[in-house]
């Protein structure tokens, strides 16, 4: 097999591996996601006093200021995962650019 063969083998491997990471990222971020709008839609519900939990403590916090920081932690996520969607497209549509030139290469040598 050509050297440039092998080469682009590896990076093959490379790109799988990144988007592996991505698609596991991908997965934490609309996990996040889900839970803040679930904790959104419970604080819509919720009358009376309402807590917000920050690292081993519950802090007591008004309604209007723990949905403002619930918004904001959505707004952040939603973007994140925007960000990997669009690095995955990218990432995906260089894989499939290569994995096609690498088989071309590979079936010519035969």
């Amino acid at each position: 097999m050509e050297k440039e063969t092998e080469t682009q083998i590896q990076q093959l491997q490379m790109f799988e591996q990144n988007l592996q990471s991505l698609l596991m990222q991908k997965q934490a971020f609309e996990m996040e996601l889900t839970e803040t709008e679930n904790a959104m839609t419970e604080l819509d519900k919720a009358e009376g006093e309402v807590y917000k939990i920050a690292g081993s403590l519950m802090i007591k916090g008004s309604k209007q200021e723990i949905l403002k920081d619930l918004n904001q932690k959505k707004d952040l996520l939603s973007l994140r995962l925007k960000t990997i969607n669009d690095q995955e497209k990218k990432i995906s549509e260089e894989t499939e650019k290569l994995r096609e030139k690498v088989l071309s290469k590979i079936k010519n040598q035969k």
